[in-house]
């Protein structure tokens, strides 16, 4: 009988550390890094590309390259599959060839938090885990809150009090516990980590446990099917933690693994906002790691990340694939949301906005050749932000 996932452990990938994934395992303390998920590959030989796509829709139908292991521990609210929208009025617009948005505002809870929550819970279920808690500056949030009530699990989370009130009261809603904080996303973190020290909460902070990573990545799967396997030139995506970029790249070099895409990779671009900027900064700065940016402030709540525990990782991905990272103020977040919504019928969260305006930047600067297959990766509900 086939292995329902070639899961196999996990590395870190600072000093090629293993980690034993039928254990908890959060991060490499030695390195303070993000850990990642290994397969193995070579056992799936046999499975053509051609095959997932007459699989029932949804996340888990690339099952062997998730690290669930079990079927029956999947929690799930039918995430994944978003569509890739063609929009010839924003290339026009931007001047330029093929304009896609990869859509996440329609996913559970409305953004694209759902999942990575949803392969974090279930992992996190096969391993024994009875209790959650998560900072978050909003989303992330509602989706812990949304896929620990469908596992019938309790979760905590510590969210800054100025959070967008529609993800507040999502999470009561979902009978979690919220807990306010006075500060930012860091300060949540902070909290987080000593409560779950504490009582023993599993915490699952972004890239402090390695499967929302591989919940993101499906975000590539799918794009390079969409594509027919054929990536785009370039990827725009809104950076706060990361995992979304991270995951992508991930997804691509093991879809060149399999064999079932080319050597040809997209240029991924970083965007923040530009009153929390410090991905950019260390990008433009030739640095490996990022420092903790002061007084951030941004109308995109998912963007006010300040310090990012993935810093190496997503800098490498940007330099790797001959990318870039680019600072947009929120004054050109809110004309490019306004754009997006009126062009083409589709009501982008901030963050998803940020990517136009960077388009536009890029653009202006010569940075976008005039046959580039974009994509610009709107990761929610604009909805969450009235």
């Amino acid at each position: 009988m086939e292995k329902y996932s070639a899961f196999v452990s996990l590395i870190c990938p600072e000093c090629g550390k293993l980690f034993d994934g039928n254990t908890i395992c959060t991060f490499c303390e030695a390195c303070a890094s993000p850990l990642e998920a290994q397969y193995d590959l070579a056992s799936l030989n046999a499975l053509a590309k051609e095959s997932i796509g007459k699989r029932p829709k949804g996340l888990w139908r690339w099952h062997e390259l998730l690290p669930v292991r079990d079927p029956t521990n999947r929690v799930t609210l039918g995430e994944g599959d978003s569509p890739l929208l063609d929009t010839p009025r924003l290339a026009l617009a931007l001047g330029r060839g093929q304009t896609y948005i990869k859509d996440e505002s329609g996913q559970p809870t409305s953004s694209f938090k759902a999942r990575g929550l949803a392969m974090a819970v279930s992992k996190a279920v096969e391993l024994g885990v009875e209790e959650f808690v998560i900072p978050t500056a909003g989303n992330a949030g509602s989706a812990l809150a949304a896929y620990a009530a469908r596992a019938g699990k309790k979760a905590h989370i510590f969210m800054p009090q100025d959070a967008p009130r529609v993800n507040q009261e999502e999470v009561r809603f979902f009978g979690a516990d919220l807990i306010l904080v006075d500060g930012l996303i860091d300060e949540a973190g902070r909290q987080a980590r000593e409560m779950a020290a504490r009582f023993g909460w599993f915490d699952v902070s972004t890239f402090k446990e390695p499967y929302r990573l591989e919940g993101k990545k499906t975000m590539g799967l799918e794009l390079a099917e969409q594509f027919q396997w054929a990536l785009p030139d370039v990827i725009i995506y809104p950076t706060g933690g990361g995992t979304g970029l991270v995951g992508m790249w991930k997804a691509f070099r093991e879809l060149g693994e399999l064999g079932w895409i080319d050597e040809k990779r997209p240029k991924m671009v970083s965007v923040q906002s530009a009153g929390c900027a410090p991905v950019v900064r260390a990008f433009q700065e030739n640095r490996a790691r990022t420092d903790y940016w002061e007084g951030a402030q941004t109308i995109a709540a998912g963007l006010r990340v300040p310090g990012t525990f993935a810093d190496r990782q997503i800098l490498a991905a940007l330099r790797e694939s001959g990318g870039t990272a680019v600072a947009v103020t929120d004054e050109e977040i809110l004309l490019a949301q306004n754009e997006i919504a009126a062009l083409e019928g589709i009501f982008p969260a901030p963050e998803g906005a940020a990517t136009l305006a960077a388009a536009k930047r890029l653009r202006d600067a010569g940075w976008l050749k005039v046959d580039d297959r974009v994509v610009l990766y709107n990761t929610g509900s604009g909805l969450k932000y009235i």
